[in-house]
Formats: structure tokens, sequence, C-alpha cells
């Protein structure tokens, strides 16, 4: 491991106990927890936890995935934006997160946090970090996407104003199902290939994102938990992660560098949803909730 990275690993892993131990607070259910290890003699070669909830209270699935690996040419995946890099040996470590909550009314979350180093042909090290986080409802609340919007700002603050605006607008158009015109859901914030700050300013910018998750989303699921629901509403919630799957398969970078650079696939496609349902040309009702969420909340809008 590169001495520089030492710290992020720490950090990272500290930040996926935190984050499992408040979910283990609000669900009752606890994690499994798999270590793991890519076997001497594999292309890839590295560790990682694989933290996982199956069939919690609240919490129908919930992964927390911790991996830190090496490996001697990077991926397509990784060098789009530096191409200087193709082919270059790397070291890559992150958090990948996914709730997939039980009430319909519980939007699903995700958030990334994660570090990469490669060396260029002349021997240079060069790291730069990426992550961010996005909500997904099956039914919108103005004030859910506002609190949640308005605590990535926050965790943004304190490193240039000019960031929000930025990382929210990468977001909107990152997390974008370009087969059916139609965003994810109501984003939040998303960055890649970032050093600008330098290596310590990025890292700490980092850290913020990854510490204000608990605080942008545990807030909503508190409201929304118990909430009656129906099986109108599981219908509509599971036809709706049919488009999670798409997103991730399709246009992932996380999902894509993890399948070309030969990770692990267990770990790597912890994000997907339990059960979903997929149906033809299924049509909303006009004026229902279900309808409102394709009117209202799946369209970039200024949340804050």
């Amino acid at each position: 491991m590169n001495p520089a990275f030492s710290p992020v690993r720490t950090y990272l892993m500290g930040l996926q106990q935190r984050i499992t131990q408040a979910l283990v607070d609000i669900d009752g259910h606890t994690f499994l927890s798999d270590s793991w290890e890519k076997p001497k003699g594999e292309t890839l070669q590295g560790n990682g936890i694989t933290m996982i909830m199956e069939q919690g209270h609240v919490f129908e699935r919930a992964g927390v995935g911790f991996s830190h690996v090496t490996g001697p040419k990077l991926p397509a995946s990784a060098t789009q934006h530096r191409p200087e890099l193709n082919g270059s040996p790397f070291e890559a470590m992150g958090v990948s997160l996914v709730f997939h909550p039980r009430n319909p009314y519980v939007p699903t979350v995700h958030m990334n946090v994660r570090a990469l180093m490669a060396n260029t042909a002349s021997g240079e090290s060069v790291a730069w970090f990426g992550g961010g986080m996005d909500l997904t409802p099956y039914y919108g609340f103005d004030e859910d996407a506002v609190h949640f919007h308005q605590t990535c700002k926050n965790s943004l603050d304190g490193f240039g104003e000019h960031l929000y605006p930025r990382f929210k607008t990468w977001c909107d158009e990152y997390f974008f199902l370009k087969h059916r015109n139609e965003p994810r859901g109501v984003g939040g914030i998303f960055y890649d290939d970032f050093s600008e700050l330098g290596f310590d300013r990025s890292f700490e910018m980092m850290q913020s994102v990854g510490d204000h998750l608990v605080k942008a989303y545990l807030p909503i699921v508190e409201k929304r938990m118990n909430m009656p629901y129906g099986e109108r509403e599981r219908e509509h919630q599971l036809y709706r992660r049919g488009r999670y799957v798409e997103f991730n398969l399709v246009f992932d970078r996380g999902t894509h560098f993890g399948l070309q650079s030969g990770g692990r696939t267990e770990s790597i496609l912890l994000s997907m949803p339990p059960l979903v349902t997929w149906s033809y040309q299924r049509q909303p009702e006009p004026g229902s909730p279900e309808h409102r969420l394709y009117t209202d909340y799946l369209k970039p809008k200024a949340w804050i």
C-alpha cells in the first residue's frame, strides 16, 4: 500500500462501521460481515469487507462494502477522463452502499466515496477522489428532497461554495437513464477524478461527504418508515426498483470498474434489490401519487 493511502483506509473502514451501526440502531437487525481476499496469482490483488443486512424490519436489503485493491492495469472505465493513464498500475479503495427499504414511502439511497492512485509512465504517482450520494424515492415528498439536498450542500460548503451547484448538476447528468430519458431519482451530489484541492483537502472533502450520509438519510427514514401502505404501493415500488437495476448494470462506472478489473462479483452487486418486477408499458393513472413521481420529482430541479 502506498503510505499516503494509510489514513484513507483507516477512515473508510471506520466509516463502514459507523454507518452499519446507525442502521442496526434504527432497524434492530444485524449485519452479516463477510471478509474477503483475492487469492494470490489473480490479476487483481486486495481485500475487503462486505456488510449485508437482509430481511430487516426497516430495510429489506442494505449493503455497505469496503474494498482495497491493486492491479497492473487500469480498466477503461477509470481512464476515460485520463487517457494518459491508460494501462497504468493502480491502487483503489472505497466504501459503497445502497439501502433498499421495505416501506415504499421510504426512498432508496446510494453513497460511494473512493480514492484511486495510479503511476504514470515516468513513475509519478497521481491520486484522485470520487463519490457522492443520491436519493431515489418511490413516492415524492418535497421536504425529503429539500432536506437531502441541503445536507449534501452542507457537506461541501467548507470547501468552496461553487462545489454544490457543480456536483449537483453532475449528479443529475450522471444518474440518468438515457434509454428511458428519465433521472434515476431526485439526485444529490456526484463527483469523480477530483484532486483540484490537493491531496489532503480533497481527502478531507471526501470525509465530509461520507460523514453526512447518515444525517442526510436517516431522518427521512424515521419520518416515513411507519407510514401505512398496501399492495398498490408495494407493486409500484417493485416496478420502480427495475430502473435501479437497469442503471447499475448499464451505466454505473463503479459497477463497470469492479467487473472489468476482475473484482469480487458478489460484493460488486450488493446494490441489487432483493425483489424487482418489470411490466410492459406500465402507465400510472394521471393525477395519482405514482404519476406525480414522474411529473414532479423525476425532473432535475433546484431543491434548495
